[in-house]
Protein backbone atom coordinates (compact mmCIF):
# COMPACT_ATOMS: atom_id res chain seq x y z
CA UNK A 1 0.00 0.00 0.00
CA UNK A 2 1.53 3.43 -0.99
CA UNK A 3 0.53 5.35 2.32
CA UNK A 4 1.58 8.29 1.21
CA UNK A 5 -0.89 8.43 -2.07
CA UNK A 6 -3.72 8.01 0.51
CA UNK A 7 -5.39 11.43 1.64
CA UNK A 8 -8.80 12.47 3.19
CA UNK A 9 -9.73 15.69 5.15
CA UNK A 10 -13.45 16.32 6.18
CA UNK A 11 -13.29 19.71 4.34
CA UNK A 12 -14.43 20.64 0.70
CA UNK A 13 -14.10 19.12 -1.53
CA UNK A 14 -13.24 16.25 0.23
CA UNK A 15 -16.08 16.02 2.45
CA UNK A 16 -19.17 18.55 1.80
CA UNK A 17 -22.76 18.93 1.72
CA UNK A 18 -24.47 19.03 -1.82
CA UNK A 19 -27.79 19.97 -0.05
CA UNK A 20 -29.36 19.57 3.43
CA UNK A 21 -29.87 15.78 2.56
CA UNK A 22 -26.67 14.87 1.11
CA UNK A 23 -23.14 14.35 2.26
CA UNK A 24 -20.49 14.02 -0.37
CA UNK A 25 -16.87 12.05 0.00
CA UNK A 26 -13.76 11.79 -1.66
CA UNK A 27 -10.90 9.49 -0.65
CA UNK A 28 -7.81 10.15 -2.97
CA UNK A 29 -5.49 7.02 -3.43
CA UNK A 30 -2.65 5.59 -5.48
CA UNK A 31 -3.62 4.30 -8.95
CA UNK A 32 -2.89 0.83 -7.71
CA UNK A 33 -5.40 0.36 -4.83
CA UNK A 34 -8.20 -1.96 -6.01
CA UNK A 35 -10.68 -1.66 -3.54
CA UNK A 36 -12.26 1.23 -0.88
CA UNK A 37 -15.43 0.47 1.48
CA UNK A 38 -16.52 3.11 3.44
CA UNK A 39 -18.02 2.42 7.49
CA UNK A 40 -20.17 5.43 8.25
CA UNK A 41 -22.90 6.04 10.64
CA UNK A 42 -24.11 8.23 13.43
CA UNK A 43 -21.56 9.42 15.81
CA UNK A 44 -23.93 8.07 18.75
CA UNK A 45 -25.29 5.25 16.73
CA UNK A 46 -23.61 3.09 19.88
CA UNK A 47 -24.29 5.68 22.56
CA UNK A 48 -22.12 9.45 23.55
CA UNK A 49 -18.84 10.08 22.64
CA UNK A 50 -16.49 8.96 25.23
CA UNK A 51 -18.61 5.92 26.82
CA UNK A 52 -18.29 2.58 26.80
CA UNK A 53 -19.79 1.30 23.99
CA UNK A 54 -18.21 0.53 20.31
CA UNK A 55 -19.18 2.60 17.13
CA UNK A 56 -19.35 0.11 14.28
CA UNK A 57 -21.53 1.96 11.62
CA UNK A 58 -22.45 0.31 8.04
CA UNK A 59 -19.92 -0.40 5.10
CA UNK A 60 -20.45 0.36 1.83
CA UNK A 61 -18.64 -0.24 -1.29
CA UNK A 62 -17.32 2.90 -3.32
CA UNK A 63 -16.94 1.95 -6.93
CA UNK A 64 -16.00 3.41 -9.94
CA UNK A 65 -13.34 6.01 -9.15
CA UNK A 66 -12.28 8.94 -11.29
CA UNK A 67 -8.42 8.03 -12.52
CA UNK A 68 -6.55 10.78 -12.54
CA UNK A 69 -2.44 11.14 -14.09
CA UNK A 70 -0.93 9.77 -10.61
CA UNK A 71 -3.96 8.58 -8.36
CA UNK A 72 -7.74 7.49 -7.86
CA UNK A 73 -10.88 9.52 -6.72
CA UNK A 74 -12.83 7.58 -5.13
CA UNK A 75 -15.88 9.63 -4.67
CA UNK A 76 -19.63 8.65 -2.74
CA UNK A 77 -22.74 10.46 -2.13
CA UNK A 78 -24.50 9.30 1.27
CA UNK A 79 -27.60 10.47 3.03
CA UNK A 80 -27.21 10.59 7.05
CA UNK A 81 -30.60 10.11 8.31
CA UNK A 82 -29.88 12.61 11.15
CA UNK A 83 -27.79 15.25 9.27
CA UNK A 84 -24.18 13.89 11.08
CA UNK A 85 -21.79 11.81 10.13
CA UNK A 86 -19.26 9.78 11.42
CA UNK A 87 -16.93 7.59 8.70
CA UNK A 88 -13.55 6.12 8.10
CA UNK A 89 -12.47 3.73 4.93
CA UNK A 90 -11.16 0.52 4.32
CA UNK A 91 -8.97 0.05 1.75
CA UNK A 92 -7.73 -3.07 -0.33
CA UNK A 93 -4.70 -3.54 -2.34
CA UNK A 94 -2.55 -6.94 -2.93
CA UNK A 95 -4.35 -8.98 -0.18
CA UNK A 96 -3.86 -6.20 1.79
CA UNK A 97 -6.63 -4.36 4.07
CA UNK A 98 -6.25 -1.17 5.65
CA UNK A 99 -8.25 1.06 7.79
CA UNK A 100 -7.78 4.72 7.23
CA UNK A 101 -9.13 7.45 9.41
CA UNK A 102 -8.61 10.99 10.88
CA UNK A 103 -5.48 9.29 12.87
CA UNK A 104 -3.33 7.60 10.16
CA UNK A 105 -3.64 3.96 9.17
CA UNK A 106 -4.75 0.83 11.23
CA UNK A 107 -4.59 -3.11 10.65
CA UNK A 108 -8.38 -5.54 10.84
CA UNK A 109 -6.77 -6.76 14.05
CA UNK A 110 -6.13 -2.95 15.72
CA UNK A 111 -9.40 -1.95 14.04
CA UNK A 112 -10.57 -4.81 16.28
CA UNK A 113 -8.98 -5.16 18.88
CA UNK A 114 -8.63 -0.97 19.86
CA UNK A 115 -10.87 2.11 19.08
CA UNK A 116 -8.65 3.07 15.97
CA UNK A 117 -8.56 4.52 13.49
CA UNK A 118 -10.26 7.53 14.85
CA UNK A 119 -13.35 8.36 12.38
CA UNK A 120 -13.38 11.18 10.86
CA UNK A 121 -16.23 13.82 11.32
CA UNK A 122 -19.16 15.87 9.83
CA UNK A 123 -20.29 17.16 13.07
CA UNK A 124 -23.37 18.65 11.32
CA UNK A 125 -25.00 19.92 7.71
CA UNK A 126 -26.42 23.18 8.77
CA UNK A 127 -27.81 24.36 5.96
CA UNK A 128 -26.98 28.21 6.53
CA UNK A 129 -23.26 26.12 5.92
CA UNK A 130 -24.03 25.08 2.53
CA UNK A 131 -23.34 27.02 0.06
CA UNK A 132 -25.79 27.51 -2.33
CA UNK A 133 -25.02 29.51 -5.33
CA UNK A 134 -28.10 31.28 -7.45
CA UNK A 135 -29.30 28.71 -9.39
CA UNK A 136 -30.20 30.51 -12.81
CA UNK A 137 -26.30 30.81 -13.44
CA UNK A 138 -26.49 26.87 -14.74
CA UNK A 139 -28.66 27.79 -17.25
CA UNK A 140 -26.86 31.30 -18.22
CA UNK A 141 -24.77 31.71 -21.47
CA UNK A 142 -22.75 34.23 -20.93
CA UNK A 143 -21.44 37.58 -23.57
CA UNK A 144 -18.62 39.08 -22.65
CA UNK A 145 -18.15 42.78 -24.56
CA UNK A 146 -15.43 45.43 -23.87
CA UNK A 147 -17.44 48.37 -24.60
CA UNK A 148 -15.21 50.59 -26.19
CA UNK A 149 -14.92 48.47 -29.27
CA UNK A 150 -18.38 46.38 -29.48
CA UNK A 151 -20.94 48.83 -30.79
CA UNK A 152 -21.07 52.59 -31.34
CA UNK A 153 -24.49 54.45 -31.46
CA UNK A 154 -25.70 57.49 -33.45
CA UNK A 155 -24.77 59.45 -29.86
CA UNK A 156 -21.41 58.56 -29.84
CA UNK A 157 -19.12 61.79 -30.61
CA UNK A 158 -16.64 59.50 -31.25
CA UNK A 159 -14.59 60.84 -34.92
CA UNK A 160 -12.02 58.14 -35.30
CA UNK A 161 -13.03 55.73 -38.04
CA UNK A 162 -14.25 51.56 -37.26
CA UNK A 163 -12.44 49.81 -38.16
CA UNK A 164 -10.85 46.00 -38.52
CA UNK A 165 -7.42 44.66 -38.09
CA UNK A 166 -5.39 45.98 -34.70
CA UNK A 167 -6.05 48.30 -32.45
CA UNK A 168 -3.85 49.95 -29.09
CA UNK A 169 -4.62 51.07 -26.19
CA UNK A 170 -4.88 54.54 -26.83
CA UNK A 171 -6.93 54.34 -29.07
CA UNK A 172 -10.93 55.41 -28.95
CA UNK A 173 -13.67 53.84 -31.37
CA UNK A 174 -16.80 55.43 -29.19
CA UNK A 175 -18.57 51.72 -28.36
CA UNK A 176 -20.98 53.04 -25.85
CA UNK A 177 -24.11 51.54 -23.54
CA UNK A 178 -26.95 52.89 -26.21
CA UNK A 179 -24.92 50.90 -28.78
CA UNK A 180 -25.23 47.74 -26.56
CA UNK A 181 -28.39 48.38 -26.10
CA UNK A 182 -29.36 48.63 -30.54
CA UNK A 183 -27.66 45.19 -30.43
CA UNK A 184 -30.10 43.78 -27.40
CA UNK A 185 -32.29 41.43 -30.41
CA UNK A 186 -28.95 40.50 -32.07
CA UNK A 187 -27.71 38.69 -29.13
CA UNK A 188 -31.05 37.54 -27.88
CA UNK A 189 -30.98 36.32 -31.13
CA UNK A 190 -27.28 33.84 -30.62
CA UNK A 191 -29.22 32.73 -28.12
CA UNK A 192 -27.08 34.09 -25.36
CA UNK A 193 -29.00 35.18 -21.74
CA UNK A 194 -26.16 36.80 -19.61
CA UNK A 195 -24.62 40.03 -20.63
CA UNK A 196 -20.93 40.24 -18.90
CA UNK A 197 -19.83 44.06 -19.08
CA UNK A 198 -16.17 45.39 -18.93
CA UNK A 199 -15.63 48.40 -16.30
CA UNK A 200 -18.15 50.97 -17.68
CA UNK A 201 -17.69 53.57 -14.89
CA UNK A 202 -15.65 56.93 -15.52
CA UNK A 203 -12.13 56.02 -15.61
CA UNK A 204 -9.63 57.99 -17.77
CA UNK A 205 -8.12 54.62 -20.05
CA UNK A 206 -9.89 53.07 -22.71
CA UNK A 207 -10.60 50.21 -20.53
CA UNK A 208 -11.53 51.63 -17.64
CA UNK A 209 -9.66 49.37 -14.80
CA UNK A 210 -8.38 52.42 -13.52
CA UNK A 211 -11.54 54.26 -11.73
CA UNK A 212 -11.95 57.80 -11.27
CA UNK A 213 -15.26 57.95 -10.27
CA UNK A 214 -17.23 54.87 -9.11
CA UNK A 215 -20.43 56.66 -9.38
CA UNK A 216 -20.92 57.51 -12.67
CA UNK A 217 -21.05 56.18 -16.12
CA UNK A 218 -18.11 56.86 -18.14
CA UNK A 219 -18.92 60.06 -19.98
CA UNK A 220 -17.42 57.63 -23.32
CA UNK A 221 -19.90 55.59 -22.83
CA UNK A 222 -22.77 57.35 -21.68
CA UNK A 223 -25.17 58.16 -18.70
CA UNK A 224 -26.45 56.34 -15.55
CA UNK A 225 -29.75 56.83 -16.94
CA UNK A 226 -27.98 54.60 -20.25
CA UNK A 227 -27.16 51.74 -17.92
CA UNK A 228 -30.99 51.33 -16.37
CA UNK A 229 -32.03 51.59 -19.98
CA UNK A 230 -29.61 48.88 -20.65
CA UNK A 231 -30.03 46.73 -18.14
CA UNK A 232 -33.81 46.84 -18.43
CA UNK A 233 -33.66 46.44 -21.46
CA UNK A 234 -31.90 43.05 -21.32
CA UNK A 235 -34.15 41.74 -18.91
CA UNK A 236 -37.41 42.36 -21.18
CA UNK A 237 -35.50 39.72 -23.87
CA UNK A 238 -34.44 37.45 -20.62
CA UNK A 239 -30.72 38.71 -20.60
CA UNK A 240 -28.75 39.18 -16.87
CA UNK A 241 -26.56 41.70 -16.40
CA UNK A 242 -22.60 41.28 -14.79
CA UNK A 243 -20.69 44.53 -14.01
CA UNK A 244 -16.90 44.15 -13.85
CA UNK A 245 -16.12 45.96 -10.45
CA UNK A 246 -12.34 46.98 -9.98
CA UNK A 247 -12.05 47.10 -5.82
CA UNK A 248 -8.90 46.26 -5.64
CA UNK A 249 -7.47 49.70 -6.80
CA UNK A 250 -8.54 52.78 -8.56
CA UNK A 251 -7.26 54.93 -10.76
CA UNK A 252 -5.12 57.95 -10.50
CA UNK A 253 -7.57 61.29 -10.73
CA UNK A 254 -9.92 59.20 -7.87
CA UNK A 255 -11.03 61.58 -5.73
CA UNK A 256 -10.03 60.58 -2.39
CA UNK A 257 -6.21 59.19 -3.88
CA UNK A 258 -5.60 63.21 -5.29
CA UNK A 259 -6.39 64.27 -1.61
CA UNK A 260 -4.08 62.21 -0.36
CA UNK A 261 -1.36 63.37 -2.53
CA UNK A 262 -1.88 66.47 -1.86
CA UNK A 263 -2.41 66.43 1.83
CA UNK A 264 -0.48 63.85 2.60
CA UNK A 265 -0.99 61.74 5.98
CA UNK A 266 -3.61 64.76 7.10
CA UNK A 267 -6.15 63.48 4.34
CA UNK A 268 -9.33 62.01 6.12
CA UNK A 269 -8.04 59.07 3.37
CA UNK A 270 -5.09 58.36 4.22
CA UNK A 271 -6.37 55.07 5.41
CA UNK A 272 -8.00 54.17 2.31
CA UNK A 273 -4.28 53.49 0.80
CA UNK A 274 -1.52 51.49 1.39
CA UNK A 275 1.38 54.11 1.56
CA UNK A 276 4.35 53.28 3.05
CA UNK A 277 6.89 56.38 2.44
CA UNK A 278 5.80 59.82 2.49
CA UNK A 279 6.37 62.14 0.28
CA UNK A 280 5.84 59.75 -2.55
CA UNK A 281 8.55 60.07 -5.69
CA UNK A 282 7.14 61.31 -8.74
CA UNK A 283 3.73 58.91 -9.72
CA UNK A 284 4.73 58.11 -12.96
CA UNK A 285 7.56 55.45 -11.68
CA UNK A 286 6.71 51.85 -11.17
CA UNK A 287 5.79 50.84 -7.62
CA UNK A 288 8.91 48.11 -7.43
CA UNK A 289 10.07 50.59 -4.47
CA UNK A 290 7.02 49.89 -2.08
CA UNK A 291 6.58 53.63 -1.53
CA UNK A 292 2.96 52.49 -2.21
CA UNK A 293 1.39 49.44 -2.89
CA UNK A 294 -0.67 49.07 -6.44
CA UNK A 295 -2.16 46.80 -9.17
CA UNK A 296 0.99 44.90 -10.18
CA UNK A 297 3.85 47.46 -10.17
CA UNK A 298 1.56 49.93 -11.83
CA UNK A 299 2.01 53.66 -10.17
CA UNK A 300 -1.20 54.87 -12.13
CA UNK A 301 -3.36 52.09 -10.26
CA UNK A 302 -2.99 52.74 -6.58
CA UNK A 303 -4.06 49.86 -4.12
CA UNK A 304 -7.44 50.21 -1.80
CA UNK A 305 -7.03 49.25 1.50
CA UNK A 306 -9.84 47.15 1.58
CA UNK A 307 -9.18 45.77 5.65
CA UNK A 308 -10.27 49.79 6.18
CA UNK A 309 -13.94 50.00 7.82
CA UNK A 310 -14.48 53.15 5.47
CA UNK A 311 -13.89 51.08 2.03
CA UNK A 312 -15.61 48.32 3.15
CA UNK A 313 -18.55 50.50 4.13
CA UNK A 314 -18.36 52.58 0.44
CA UNK A 315 -17.51 49.55 -1.46
CA UNK A 316 -20.88 47.87 -0.01
CA UNK A 317 -23.10 51.07 -0.84
CA UNK A 318 -21.90 51.36 -4.36
CA UNK A 319 -23.11 47.34 -4.70
CA UNK A 320 -26.11 47.91 -3.14
CA UNK A 321 -26.84 51.01 -5.41
CA UNK A 322 -25.99 48.39 -8.36
CA UNK A 323 -28.04 45.54 -7.50
CA UNK A 324 -30.75 47.63 -5.65
CA UNK A 325 -31.05 50.65 -8.07
CA UNK A 326 -30.20 49.44 -11.27
CA UNK A 327 -31.60 45.99 -11.31
CA UNK A 328 -28.02 44.33 -12.00
CA UNK A 329 -27.80 40.75 -11.49
CA UNK A 330 -24.14 39.65 -10.84
CA UNK A 331 -20.92 41.67 -10.26
CA UNK A 332 -17.93 40.30 -11.52
CA UNK A 333 -14.78 41.33 -9.37
CA UNK A 334 -11.28 42.24 -10.64
CA UNK A 335 -8.32 40.96 -8.93
CA UNK A 336 -10.47 39.09 -6.78
CA UNK A 337 -7.39 37.22 -4.64
CA UNK A 338 -5.99 40.67 -3.42
CA UNK A 339 -9.40 42.14 -1.95
CA UNK A 340 -10.39 41.31 1.80
CA UNK A 341 -11.89 38.13 2.98
CA UNK A 342 -13.47 40.70 5.25
CA UNK A 343 -14.65 43.17 2.57
CA UNK A 344 -16.31 39.74 0.80
CA UNK A 345 -17.99 38.38 3.55
CA UNK A 346 -19.80 41.88 4.64
CA UNK A 347 -20.65 42.49 1.03
CA UNK A 348 -21.68 38.92 0.69
CA UNK A 349 -24.37 39.55 3.33
CA UNK A 350 -25.41 42.71 2.57
CA UNK A 351 -26.21 41.66 -1.27
CA UNK A 352 -28.06 38.87 -0.46
CA UNK A 353 -30.18 40.69 1.86
CA UNK A 354 -31.24 42.54 -0.88
CA UNK A 355 -31.53 39.96 -3.71
CA UNK A 356 -31.21 36.74 -2.73
CA UNK A 357 -29.99 35.17 -5.77
CA UNK A 358 -27.73 37.59 -6.86
CA UNK A 359 -24.20 36.24 -8.68
CA UNK A 360 -21.36 37.32 -6.97
CA UNK A 361 -17.79 36.23 -9.75
CA UNK A 362 -14.16 36.36 -8.69
CA UNK A 363 -11.39 36.97 -10.91
CA UNK A 364 -9.25 34.33 -9.52
CA UNK A 365 -6.82 32.15 -11.96
CA UNK A 366 -5.20 29.57 -9.26
CA UNK A 367 -7.31 27.40 -6.51
CA UNK A 368 -9.61 29.38 -5.00
CA UNK A 369 -10.99 27.54 -2.03
CA UNK A 370 -10.96 30.31 0.62
CA UNK A 371 -13.35 31.89 -1.52
CA UNK A 372 -15.72 29.71 -2.19
CA UNK A 373 -16.97 28.93 1.27
CA UNK A 374 -20.42 30.13 1.02
CA UNK A 375 -20.12 33.25 2.10
CA UNK A 376 -17.68 35.43 -0.47
CA UNK A 377 -17.78 34.50 -4.34
CA UNK A 378 -20.44 32.19 -5.36
CA UNK A 379 -17.91 31.29 -8.42
CA UNK A 380 -14.44 32.35 -9.68
CA UNK A 381 -13.20 32.57 -13.76
CA UNK A 382 -12.48 28.85 -14.45
CA UNK A 383 -8.93 29.61 -15.96
CA UNK A 384 -7.53 26.20 -14.74
CA UNK A 385 -10.07 24.82 -17.26
CA UNK A 386 -9.32 27.04 -19.98
CA UNK A 387 -5.80 26.33 -19.53
CA UNK A 388 -6.36 22.59 -19.51
CA UNK A 389 -8.41 22.87 -22.55
CA UNK A 390 -5.88 25.16 -24.42
CA UNK A 391 -2.91 22.58 -23.56
CA UNK A 392 -4.75 19.99 -25.20
CA UNK A 393 -4.77 21.55 -28.48
CA UNK A 394 -1.62 23.26 -28.47
CA UNK A 395 0.52 20.75 -28.02
CA UNK A 396 0.03 17.55 -29.96
CA UNK A 397 1.73 15.08 -27.50
CA UNK A 398 -0.72 15.53 -25.59
CA UNK A 399 -3.66 12.59 -25.44
CA UNK A 400 -7.44 12.71 -24.79
CA UNK A 401 -6.21 10.02 -21.59
CA UNK A 402 -4.51 13.14 -20.13
CA UNK A 403 -7.26 15.45 -21.29
CA UNK A 404 -9.98 13.89 -18.69
CA UNK A 405 -7.14 13.74 -15.99
CA UNK A 406 -6.59 17.42 -16.40
CA UNK A 407 -10.70 17.87 -16.79
CA UNK A 408 -10.94 15.95 -13.66
CA UNK A 409 -8.76 17.71 -11.67
CA UNK A 410 -9.93 20.90 -12.60
CA UNK A 411 -13.84 19.85 -11.88
CA UNK A 412 -13.03 18.46 -8.69
CA UNK A 413 -11.30 21.70 -7.24
CA UNK A 414 -14.72 22.61 -5.70
CA UNK A 415 -18.16 21.29 -4.43
CA UNK A 416 -20.52 20.29 -7.00
CA UNK A 417 -22.76 22.82 -6.85
CA UNK A 418 -19.87 25.33 -7.22
CA UNK A 419 -19.02 23.69 -10.16
CA UNK A 420 -22.10 23.74 -11.85
CA UNK A 421 -22.01 27.80 -11.59
CA UNK A 422 -18.02 27.82 -13.10
CA UNK A 423 -17.33 30.92 -15.38
CA UNK A 424 -16.37 28.85 -18.04
CA UNK A 425 -14.61 30.63 -20.70
CA UNK A 426 -11.69 29.98 -23.50
CA UNK A 427 -10.53 33.45 -24.04
CA UNK A 428 -11.34 37.17 -22.88
CA UNK A 429 -10.10 40.80 -22.88
CA UNK A 430 -6.58 39.33 -21.10
CA UNK A 431 -5.81 36.46 -23.39
CA UNK A 432 -5.07 35.83 -27.20
CA UNK A 433 -8.64 35.06 -28.86
CA UNK A 434 -10.05 31.70 -29.21
CA UNK A 435 -9.66 32.06 -33.47
CA UNK A 436 -5.78 32.73 -33.46
CA UNK A 437 -5.01 30.39 -30.82
CA UNK A 438 -6.63 27.67 -32.35
CA UNK A 439 -4.63 27.94 -35.78
CA UNK A 440 -8.10 26.65 -37.95
CA UNK A 441 -11.78 25.88 -37.97
CA UNK A 442 -12.07 22.87 -36.63
CA UNK A 443 -10.05 22.72 -33.47
CA UNK A 444 -11.82 26.43 -33.18
CA UNK A 445 -15.06 24.42 -33.32
CA UNK A 446 -13.98 21.75 -31.39
CA UNK A 447 -12.82 23.65 -28.70
CA UNK A 448 -16.43 25.77 -28.56
CA UNK A 449 -17.99 22.51 -28.54
CA UNK A 450 -16.26 21.42 -25.38
CA UNK A 451 -16.97 24.92 -24.14
CA UNK A 452 -20.73 24.22 -24.20
CA UNK A 453 -20.92 20.94 -23.28
CA UNK A 454 -18.74 20.91 -20.07
CA UNK A 455 -19.95 21.48 -16.60
CA UNK A 456 -20.09 25.49 -15.33
CA UNK A 457 -21.32 28.60 -16.99
CA UNK A 458 -19.87 29.36 -20.48
CA UNK A 459 -19.27 32.58 -21.77
CA UNK A 460 -17.76 33.94 -25.15
CA UNK A 461 -15.64 36.76 -25.82
CA UNK A 462 -17.60 39.37 -28.18
CA UNK A 463 -16.96 38.24 -31.90
CA UNK A 464 -16.20 34.74 -31.37
CA UNK A 465 -19.27 33.85 -33.69
CA UNK A 466 -17.60 34.93 -36.42
CA UNK A 467 -13.80 33.86 -35.54
CA UNK A 468 -12.89 37.21 -34.74
CA UNK A 469 -9.21 37.03 -34.86
CA UNK A 470 -6.67 38.88 -32.14
CA UNK A 471 -3.71 38.06 -30.36
CA UNK A 472 -2.94 38.95 -26.62
CA UNK A 473 -3.69 42.42 -25.56
CA UNK A 474 -4.37 45.61 -27.39
CA UNK A 475 -4.81 43.07 -30.27
CA UNK A 476 -7.81 41.05 -28.18
CA UNK A 477 -9.99 44.45 -28.05
CA UNK A 478 -10.43 44.80 -31.53
CA UNK A 479 -13.71 46.43 -33.31
CA UNK A 480 -16.48 43.99 -34.13
CA UNK A 481 -16.93 44.17 -37.85
CA UNK A 482 -20.39 44.45 -37.80
CA UNK A 483 -20.26 45.01 -41.82
CA UNK A 484 -18.92 41.80 -42.15
CA UNK A 485 -21.72 39.41 -40.41
CA UNK A 486 -23.65 38.55 -43.31
CA UNK A 487 -20.04 37.03 -45.25
CA UNK A 488 -21.12 33.50 -46.24
CA UNK A 489 -18.54 32.19 -43.98
CA UNK A 490 -19.44 34.15 -40.95
CA UNK A 491 -23.07 33.14 -41.77
CA UNK A 492 -22.23 29.68 -41.39
CA UNK A 493 -19.81 30.41 -37.84
CA UNK A 494 -22.70 31.71 -36.72
CA UNK A 495 -25.18 29.73 -37.60
CA UNK A 496 -23.21 26.23 -36.09
CA UNK A 497 -22.56 28.58 -32.42
CA UNK A 498 -26.35 28.92 -32.47
CA UNK A 499 -26.79 25.61 -32.60
CA UNK A 500 -24.16 24.65 -29.76
CA UNK A 501 -25.82 27.63 -27.83
CA UNK A 502 -29.58 25.77 -28.19
CA UNK A 503 -28.33 22.65 -27.15
CA UNK A 504 -26.28 23.94 -24.25
CA UNK A 505 -29.71 26.28 -23.20
CA UNK A 506 -31.90 22.71 -24.01
CA UNK A 507 -30.49 19.88 -22.39
CA UNK A 508 -30.74 19.27 -19.02
CA UNK A 509 -27.94 17.06 -19.50
CA UNK A 510 -25.66 19.71 -20.23
CA UNK A 511 -26.60 21.44 -17.49
CA UNK A 512 -27.13 19.04 -14.52
CA UNK A 513 -25.61 15.79 -14.52
CA UNK A 514 -22.04 15.13 -14.11
CA UNK A 515 -19.17 14.03 -16.85
CA UNK A 516 -17.58 10.79 -17.78
CA UNK A 517 -14.69 10.14 -19.53
CA UNK A 518 -14.44 7.17 -22.23
CA UNK A 519 -11.28 5.08 -21.38
CA UNK A 520 -8.91 5.75 -24.36
CA UNK A 521 -5.83 4.40 -26.18
CA UNK A 522 -2.93 6.05 -24.27
CA UNK A 523 -1.48 7.34 -27.35
CA UNK A 524 -4.81 8.31 -29.12
CA UNK A 525 -6.57 11.57 -29.55
CA UNK A 526 -10.07 10.96 -30.30
CA UNK A 527 -11.69 12.68 -27.00
CA UNK A 528 -15.21 11.06 -26.07
CA UNK A 529 -17.35 12.28 -22.75
CA UNK A 530 -20.71 11.61 -21.44
CA UNK A 531 -23.18 14.18 -19.88
CA UNK A 532 -25.54 11.46 -18.98
CA UNK A 533 -27.22 10.45 -21.76
CA UNK A 534 -25.28 13.12 -24.23
CA UNK A 535 -22.13 12.36 -25.70
CA UNK A 536 -19.34 14.10 -27.13
CA UNK A 537 -17.12 12.97 -29.85
CA UNK A 538 -13.99 14.93 -30.83
CA UNK A 539 -11.22 13.53 -33.35
CA UNK A 540 -8.40 15.23 -32.52
CA UNK A 541 -6.07 12.69 -34.29
CA UNK A 542 -4.90 12.75 -37.78
CA UNK A 543 -6.79 9.50 -39.48
CA UNK A 544 -10.67 8.89 -39.44
CA UNK A 545 -12.04 7.68 -36.34
CA UNK A 546 -14.98 4.98 -36.89
CA UNK A 547 -17.61 5.80 -33.54
CA UNK A 548 -18.42 3.22 -31.45
CA UNK A 549 -22.21 2.30 -31.06
CA UNK A 550 -24.91 4.10 -32.20
CA UNK A 551 -26.57 7.60 -31.13
CA UNK A 552 -29.10 10.45 -32.42
CA UNK A 553 -26.34 13.08 -33.82
CA UNK A 554 -27.51 16.93 -32.39
CA UNK A 555 -24.77 18.50 -33.24
CA UNK A 556 -21.80 17.53 -36.23
CA UNK A 557 -19.04 18.84 -38.33
CA UNK A 558 -17.03 16.61 -40.70
CA UNK A 559 -19.22 13.89 -40.20
CA UNK A 560 -20.36 10.92 -42.47
CA UNK A 561 -21.54 7.88 -42.47
CA UNK A 562 -20.72 6.99 -38.54
CA UNK A 563 -17.11 8.16 -39.57
CA UNK A 564 -15.54 11.33 -37.90
CA UNK A 565 -12.92 12.85 -39.51
CA UNK A 566 -10.00 14.41 -38.21
CA UNK A 567 -10.87 18.03 -36.69
CA UNK A 568 -14.75 16.27 -36.54
CA UNK A 569 -17.33 16.73 -33.72
CA UNK A 570 -20.15 14.90 -33.29
CA UNK A 571 -22.44 15.48 -29.76
CA UNK A 572 -25.16 12.39 -30.38
CA UNK A 573 -27.77 11.16 -27.74
CA UNK A 574 -26.82 7.59 -27.28
CA UNK A 575 -30.00 5.38 -28.49
CA UNK A 576 -28.53 2.00 -27.01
Amino acid sequence: MNFAAVFHRAQAPYSYALNPDELILRLQTGPEAERVFLHWGDPFEAGILGGAERWQGQRQEITSPLRLEHCLWWNVTIRPPYKRCRYYFELHQGGEVWFYGEDGFCTPEQNKSEDRPAAFHQPWMNPADIPAPPQWVRDTVWYQIFPDRFCRSGASSCQTPWRTGPVTNEERFGGDLPGICEKLDYLAGLGVNGLYLNPIFAADSVHKYDTRDYETVDPDFGTNEDLARLVKSAHERGIWVMLDAVFNHCGASFGPWQDVLQKGPASRYWNWFMVNRWPAPTPDRDTRDSRYYSFAFASNMPKLNTNEPEVIEYVCGLCERWVGEYGVDAIRFDVGNEVSHRLLKELHRRLRAIRPDVYLLGEIWHDASPWLEGDEYDAVMNYPLQQAVKGFFANKDRTARTLAWDLYRCLGMYRRQTGQVMFNLLDSHDTDRLFTRAGNEDAFFQQLAMLFTLPGSPSIYYGTEIGLPGGHDPDCRRCMPWDRLDEPENKERIRQLKELIRLRRTLPELRESGLCFAETEAEGRNVCYWRGDVEVLLNCGETPWQLPGEGEPLFYRNLRENALAPGGICIRRITE
